[in-house]
């Protein structure tokens, strides 16, 4: 099948389109609920506790606590549940997962002097986040189509700049929208004029239907070297350096059907003439892969000014990372008059760039007390600037477009921890936990009221659809068994968490009564997870 080339007429393209994508700095940013059982099990309570593996990547001043060596190595599997609503159409999708959460080992040195009597090290394995999350829906009723939103950002591109020949492929050699060339080459956006028009007819009474099936994959590991000690068995310091391991895969599978469309129509001879009304639909299938390894530093202190009180700090420095990313898409598509295809974008290979990201900082406090040498209770605070997140290309120059986007989706999350353990006898203790984090998106992001670019650094990403999270809740409860120098703690903990899920930006939203919108969803994420750690002490 072939299409006659119409010259466009040259207008002027939104040039916010040209903009490394926020939504995969956020992604690779937020870190997870992770660590031992006992940790999970308290809330993660334990910037003034200390005493835990997990605190080397929590709190480095909790290595200061210890007296003796440590070994530990913890277990998790995760039961990871999703519920997407869609205009009242509601589907579940589960997926259960069993990692190496963390293991880790720390040495204890006696130096015999009464000024600093211990000095202590330690090295731990812990993964940081996961981003394993699976969900699908329904669309029942479209009231408009991305082909028309494509059509938008491409008016005033000649279509010769679109399509390939023998001398000229417009994804290597061209400058154009990669989700641009995809859409023109299968027909999902066509010349009407000097225009370029979408499937939806805004004026013909189109209707149809969507479905979108979305799978995250992959992680952070940080490896952590910790340096610590007290002071006058008072102040307990320690200095942290981690090494984080990124893997994140990302794929999406997005439908559009129709009735009473503007599909393409050809002459007899199978040149291409302008649309007609039928029907049809296609299918985007987007793909993307990121890979790179980060450093960061953790500074901490634990003061216990009397035995039954303990006050925590500690500040994490960003993680600097190096990235690499790769992409690439297909449609398949279908009309009433005959034309049905299969386009890709990479031809035998795929969209490749290297990034730097700068993950914020981040500054936690904590206080923890001892009743009757029984009962810990202990609530930390967390602050997490999500908007300092840096964004630059791979000689270091600022992406301001995406960094102005990060701004203007996401805002400063405060975190809350809340911990309790009662020791029943020498060797048995239960324990309880709360935590909750707000939500990372502002309010014009969550509500819809801003464009969202997705087109990434050289306009070659081509997943149009992402996700916006609300307030993150985790309830957690712990049983732990000691017998002289071993120990096995036990742990539960539910994840709660809401999202609005979009399948491309909302558009012409400075004008009100042309304003477009994109279909959307609620999902609701509910994971549990039974977490086991194992360790002995010498």
């Amino acid at each position: 099948m072939k299409k006659q080339l119409f010259a466009a007429t040259v207008m002027a393209l939104p040039t916010l389109m040209f903009a490394q994508t926020a939504l995969d700095a956020f992604n690779i940013s937020q870190p997870d609920f992770r660590g031992t059982a006992r940790f999970m099990s308290m809330g993660g309570a334990f910037t003034a506790l200390g005493g835990d593996i997990s605190t080397l990547n929590q709190n480095p001043g909790g290595i200061g606590v210890y007296r003796s060596n440590e070994i530990g190595v913890t277990l998790d599997l995760n039961f990871a549940g999703s519920k997407s609503l869609t205009q009242g159409y509601q589907e579940t999708r589960n997926k259960t997962h069993f990692n190496c959460n963390s293991f880790g080992y720390i040495g204890a040195v006696y130096t015999g002097s009464d000024i600093m009597p211990y000095f202590n090290w330690g090295a731990s394995y812990s993964r940081s986040a996961s981003f394993d999350r699976a969900y699908k829906g329904k669309i029942g009723s479209l009231n408009g189509s991305w082909s028309n939103y494509v059509a938008s950002y491409t008016n005033g591109i000649p279509s010769e700049d679109l399509t390939g020949n023998n001398n000229f492929n417009p994804y290597i050699d061209g400058y154009e929208p990669w989700t641009s060339i995809l859409a023109y080459n299968s027909y999902i956006i066509n010349p009407i004029g000097n225009l370029y028009k979408g499937l939806w007819d805004e004026n013909g009474g189109s209707a149809g239907h969507g479905t979108f099936d979305v799978v995250d994959k992959g992680y952070v590991d940080e490896y952590s070297i910790n340096f610590g000690g007290n002071f006058d068995n008072v102040v307990f310091w320690g200095l942290g350096f981690g090494i984080t391991d990124v893997e994140y895969r990302s794929s999406v599978y997005y439908t559009e059907d129709f009735d009473r469309a503007l599909i393409p129509t050809f002459y007899e001879n199978g040149d291409y003439k302008e649309p007609g009304n039928g029907s049809g639909g296609f299918g985007l299938d987007s793909w993307k892969h990121i890979s790179g390894t980060g450093f960061n530093f953790k500074f901490g202190l634990i003061v216990k000014p009397i035995n039954e009180l303990r006050i925590g700090l500690a500040v994490h420095t960003p993680t600097y990372y190096n990235l690499k990313q790769e992409g690439w898409a297909a449609i398949d598509y279908g009309y009433s008059s005959g034309a049905e295809g299969y386009v890709e974008t990479n031809d035998g290979y795929t969209d490749y760039f290297e990034w730097k990201l700068r993950s914020p900082w981040r500054l936690m406090g904590g206080i923890s007390g001892v009743i009757g040498k029984r009962a810990i209770i202990s609530a930390d605070y967390e602050y997490r600037p999500m908007q300092k997140m840096n964004v630059r290309d791979s000689y270091s120059n600022e992406y301001t477009d995406v960094n102005g986007d990060i701004n203007n989706y996401y805002k400063a999350v405060s975190i809350l921890r809340l911990g309790a353990e009662y020791r029943l006898n020498p060797n048995w203790s239960v324990r309880a936990g709360y935590q909750l984090q707000t939500s990372p998106s502002t309010d014009v992001a969550l509500d819809g009221r801003t464009m969202v670019y997705t087109s990434g650094p050289d306009d070659t990403e081509t997943t149009p659809s992402f996700s916006f999270d609300r307030a993150t809740h985790y309830i957690s409860c712990g049983l732990g068994y000691r017998y002289k120098n071993f120990y096995v703690d036990a742990a539960y903990v539910n994840k709660h968490r809401e999202s609005t899920w979009q399948a491309y930006t909302n558009w012409n939203l400075s004008s009100p009564s042309e304003a477009k919108f994109a279909p959307t969803s609620k999902i609701t994420a509910s994971d549990n997870q039974i977490v086991i750690s194992a360790g002995f002490k010498f």
